[in-house]
């Protein structure tokens, strides 16, 4: 028996009883419903184990919030090696493959009618910092507190890629550009393609446009001058992740990992967009 572990945004409206639903639906098709320890007492008819053992324990991760609840637990997903399947209950949800309409989906998961979609992360490591971070949606360099441009060079296997005076660059995987790339101009990308795309963020320029550069590329940002007074800003995946001074490198390349999607036959890139465009035209 498939053992799923659901992951809520109890933070969303309408999330908590969705997730029971969920539960109840996977429990009449054959699977063991599975939640966080820290849950008991809000399910019923699921099994509950501390958070570590459960990503040990369980066939498939399966998340209901919007797409930061999928961005948040991703993480776990590919630490662990496991699949990841979300249901939308946020507003957009472009990562969601199930509406809350569509639970009847979820009784395919026992039967394994359903196909695995890699998509690429990109990792990131700050200059003097041993730490890395993994992205599925984007890394983005961009300035701190002051409100002045910042200027930015770019450099790709140690040569010259551009530079930009911008509020920021944002570098995208193709799964994310459907977010703060799209907001910022940039194109959106089949995640079937693998590239890594380079937006700048409100350039002060009549012709800088996004970029979309080889997925081998090993990048490397920095502020073009030293004695620059304000410091960038890294966020990876929305989240600020270090404040640095301008003269420290970031780089950027394709991580050797890559994130397991549950993707239904019916459910293809091109229908979601269709319909998530459509519903915010």
């Amino acid at each position: 028996m498939k053992r799923i572990l659901i992951l809520p945004n109890p933070t969303r409206p309408n999330t908590m009883p969705l997730a029971q639903r969920i539960a109840d639906q996977l429990r009449v098709t054959g699977c063991q419903p599975l939640f966080c320890a820290e849950l008991m007492g809000r399910f019923s008819r699921a099994e509950f184990l501390p958070l570590e053992q459960a990503l040990e324990v369980c066939d498939l991760l399966l998340t209901v919030g919007g797409d930061g609840t999928i961005l948040h637990n991703v993480k776990y997903a590919v630490r662990y090696g496991k699949p990841i399947l979300g249901v939308n209950s946020g507003r957009v949800g472009y990562l969601a493959q199930v509406e809350p309409n569509e639970i009847g989906f979820l009784s395919r998961l026992a039967s394994e009618e359903y196909g695995i979609e890699r998509r690429m992360l990109l990792q990131i490591q700050v200059e003097g910092d041993p730490e890395t971070y993994l992205a599925l949606n984007d890394v983005v360099v961009s300035k701190g507190g002051l409100s002045r441009l910042v200027d930015l060079e770019i450099l790709g296997d140690g040569q010259p890629v551009g530079s930009y005076r911008a509020d920021g660059l944002i570098f995208a995987t193709p799964t994310g550009s459907t977010a703060y790339s799209l907001s910022a101009g940039g194109p959106i990308v089949d995640p079937g393609i693998d590239t890594i795309l380079m937006t700048p963020i409100c350039p002060h320029s009549l012709y800088a446009r996004s970029v979309l550069l080889s997925p081998q590329v090993e990048l490397e940002v920095c502020g073009r001058y030293v004695n620059n007074l304000d410091r960038l800003v890294v966020s990876v995946d929305g989240d600020r992740v270090r404040t640095l001074e301008c003269d420290r490198k970031v780089r950027i390349r394709r991580a050797e990992e890559a994130a397991q999607f549950v993707q239904f036959a019916e459910k293809t890139f091109n229908g979601i967009l269709n319909v998530k465009l459509k519903s915010w035209a």
